[in-house]
Formats: C-alpha cells, sequence, structure tokens
C-alpha cells in the first residue's frame, strides 16, 4: 500500500519505518525541514533500540522516504495517518492546532479517495473535527479512522511489530477492510485486532494509560505508608503481584510516571470530563499523587541534611525511564530544580538523556560519561533511573568516592539490609531509616 505519515517524531517514524518494513511504501512527511534533512541523511535524532536499523534497511530498499512536500506525499498516498504531536495547554487540555493544519494541508491536495486516520492520542470527537475539517474543504471522497498508538518508549519497535491488540475506529465498512488488509501482517500469529466506533476508539488510550498511571500512584501512596507503619513495601509488593486479579505489572514503587503521555493523558482525561460536566475524582487524585511523589522524595534529602546550600550531590539517571533518551516529565528534573534552588552543587550522569538535559540546565549541572567519576566527594548519591549498568554497581568504589556513604534511592534498586551491612545510610521509597546507619 501507498502511505503517508504526517509528523515524522516518535510515533511518526515508529509508526511509519514499520509499516514499511512490512512491504509498504510509506512517505513521512513533517514541516521541519531541518528533521527531514537529517533523516535523509540517516541521522533519526530519537534514542530508540532498534529503531535506526529499521529506518535504514527501509531507506535502502526505497520504501521509506522522507519529504516536507504535502502535495507529491498526499497525491501519491491512498492511507494518510496522523501522528503529530497534541502537547498540553496549560489547564491539561490538548492542543490540536497542529491536527488541523495537517488535516488543512491534507485537504488542499486530496486527488482521489483517501483513508485519513488519527494515529495520535486526541480527546473523544477529534476525528469528527477533522472530518468535517477536510470535508469543508474538498470534493474528493474520504473516510477517517481512529487508530490509537500503544507505544512504549524502550520497546517500541517490539510493540509495533508484536502488538498487544491493534484498534481501529471506524465509521465505513470500506475503511476497515483496508485497514484490516495493512495490519494483517501483525496479526498473523495472534488475532488481537478490535473494531470499534470511533469514539470509543479515541477514550480507548486515554482510558489505558490513564489505569496504568492509577497503578503507579496506588502502590506509591502504599509505599509511603509502609514508612509510617513500619512495612516493607517489597514484600507488600509480592504479596499483590501474586493475586490474578491484580498481576505484577505497574506495581513498582517509585518517583512517578513521567514521559510524554501518562502525564499529558491522565491530565487530558480530567479536562474531557470537566468539558462533559464529569468530575473525574480518581484521575485528579492520581495526577496529585504522582506530584507529591517527587516532593515527598525531596524532602527525605532535606531531613537528612537539614540544609542543602553548598551540598554536592551526584544524580544517577536523568531520563524518566530506561532504554530512552527522553526527559519530558522525568522526575529528575524536578529533583534537580529542587536541589539547585536549595544551593547544592549537582553532578549527573545518565548514558543517553545528558544532551536533553543540558538544553534544560545548561551550565548549572556538572555532566560526565562516567558515573563514578561524579561521585568524588559528593554528599549523597540519588538514582533517579532505573537503568541496569546501575544496578549492581561496585558498592565499596561508591563508598571510597562519597564523601558520605549516603544513597537515596528513588527506583528501589538495591536491598536494605545488604546496604546497612555494607555501612551506607540508605533511603528508598518506602523506607527511610530514622536512627541511620
Amino acid at each position: 500500500m501507498n502511505i503517508c505519515v504526517i509528523g515524522s517524531g516518535y510515533v511518526g517514524l515508529v509508526t511509519g519505518s514499520c509499516l514499511a518494513d512490512s512491504g509498504n511504501n510509506v512517505i513521512c512527511l513533517d514541516i521541519d525541514k531541518d528533521k527531514i534533512s537529517s533523516l535523509k541523511k540517516g541521522k533519526i535524532g530519537i534514542y530508540e533500540p532498534g529503531l535506526s536499523s529499521v529506518v535504514e534497511r527501509n531507506v535502502k530498499s526505497n520504501r521509506l522516504k522522507f519529504t516536507t512536500d504535502y502535495k507529491s506525499a498526499i497525491e501519491s498516498s491512498e492511507i494518510i495517518f496522523l501522528a503529530v504531536p497534541t502537547p498540553p495547554n496549560e489547564d491539561g487540555s490538548a492542543n490540536l492546532e497542529y491536527i488541523k493544519k495537517a488535516a488543512e494541508q491534507l485537504s488542499i491536495h486530496m486527488n482521489s479517495y483517501k483513508i485519513i486516520v488519527t494515529k495520535s492520542t486526541v480527546p473523544v470527537g477529534t476525528t469528527s473535527m477533522v472530518k468535517d475539517l477536510v470535508r469543508s474543504k474538498t470534493n474528493h471522497e474520504f473516510d477517517v479512522a481512529s487508530n490509537p498508538e500503544f507505544l512504549k518508549e524502550g520497546s517500541a519497535i517490539n510493540d509495533f511489530m508484536f502488538p498487544d491488540r491493534i484498534v481501529i475506529g471506524v465509521e465505513s465498512l470500506k475503511a476497515e477492510k483496508k485497514l484490516k488488509e495493512l495490519y494483517e501482517p501483525f496479526t498473523r500469529k495472534e488475532f488481537r485486532l478490535v473494531v470499534v466506533d470511533i469514539r470509543s476508539s479515541e477514550l480507548s488510550k486515554y482510558a489505558s494509560n490513564a489505569m496504568l498511571a492509577t497503578r503507579i500512584s496506588f502502590i506509591n501512596e502504599i509505599a509511603n505508608l509502609c514508612e509510617k507503619v513500619g512495612a516493607d513495601i517489597e514484600s507488600v509488593r509480592k504479596i499483590m503481584s501474586e493475586d490474578k486479579r491484580i498481576g505484577k505489572h505497574f506495581i513498582f514503587p517509585g518517583l512517578g510516571y513521567g514521559g510524554s503521555c501518562f502525564p499529558k493523558d491522565v491530565k487530558s482525561l480530567i479536562d474531557i470530563g470537566r468539558q462533559n460536566l464529569t468530575e473525574m475524582k480518581v484521575c485528579s487524585a492520581v495526577d496529585k499523587v504522582n506530584a507529591n511523589q517527587r516532593v515527598n522524595f525531596f524532602s527525605k534529602i532535606e531531613k537528612y541534611f537539614n540544609g542543602l546550600k553548598n551540598r554536592k550531590f551526584a544524580l544517577w539517571g536523568l531520563s524518566f525511564k530506561p532504554n530512552t533518551d527522553d526527559i519530558r516529565e522525568a522526575p529528575s528534573i524536578d529533583i534537580a530544580r529542587s536541589l539547585i534552588g536549595s544551593g547544592a552543587n549537582v553532578y549527573a550522569h545518565d548514558p543517553v538523556a545528558s544532551d536533553n538535559f543540558k538544553e534544560l540546565f545548561s551550565d548549572s549541572i556538572v555532566f560526565s560519561n562516567d558515573n563514578y567519576k561524579i561521585l568524588k566527594d559528593c554528599d549523597a548519591l540519588i538514582i533517579n533511573t532505573e537503568w541496569s549498568e546501575y544496578k549492581q554497581p561496585d558498592f565499596e568504589k561508591i563508598k571510597n568516592l562519597l564523601k558520605t556513604p549516603v544513597i537515596f534511592d528513588g527506583r528501589n534498586l538495591y536491598n536494605k539490609e545488604k546496604m546497612s551491612d555494607l555501612g551506607f545510610f540508605y533511603s528508598n521509597i518506602g523506607f527511610y531509616p530514622e536512627d541511620g546507619i
């Protein structure tokens, strides 16, 4: 099939390259000339395991192309995906300006029947809005559909190639048949394609992410309670996970969720409820708990040192999760800002996200490619991201480099009894040793 993907960011590039990898001819269209120029040179600008090789393979096979030319891209395509950003407004609502502009531009160049598919995460009714906008500008026949993405950063290629489910919201049998055919290569082993109405499809992405965010905020509340009553959060978590109705996923305590999806989607769902005179009480609580989690963690650091001015802290991990360079809504941002605001000196390491972090903090943080180097003479190590290389470090080396053997672990990587035996003051999520080591 001939496909156009409007928007060459994270979702658009993964979608376009994976669809090309199954034999389709794909044009990734973007108004950012610099981005398209870089992509043509093989520079994808995104850290996502496996993505660069898929892009390179399909560019060489001439199945994947990049352009800024709306006319040629739209005229030569039968299916058009809208994968542009929908960033949050200040009130939490989704900004649909990019969607509107893309719909307006594509409608100008309609020359035959097209299927226009919203791939971006959009509020309920957005696909209908796109339909009305395109209909007002063209007489050509077309259908609209909703096909939300369920990609996890760090495993996006695998998620697309071997999906848990593929959701398609349609109004016509013609569009349904065509989209089923498009996704047939990804459903041969297990047929997990779900066809629903468009509004249900649009809401399903928000509902899924809000549920996962709820699990994260809930386990963090339980972890905070464990600290107060003297319970072991790891024991509580394991007991919960053995209940088949609950399961083991997304019940790991930490600094809360971040990234481009959960924070934005929870807030957007709250706004969708507000616009429809429905108070989303659970989502509002989830959002509040998540914001407070970082505050609670930082307060432990303040409590221990009783003043942070001129102290030195080493941060391990800056991305919101491992296997990505994405720092959007990352807990590390709040921790770093709080430390700097308190007069502390900050040193940081991350395997891939340091450059993105530098754009926010410029000269306020000292960065290093060596996670041990930044420990020298620091008052404490603070862990923000559970990168694999942090999970089994040389503790003796850490102890010798630090000014004082203190670790604040925001991802619960280590065993607290072992850390105590090694002579560390060790505090994680759900545990704070009131009496020290």
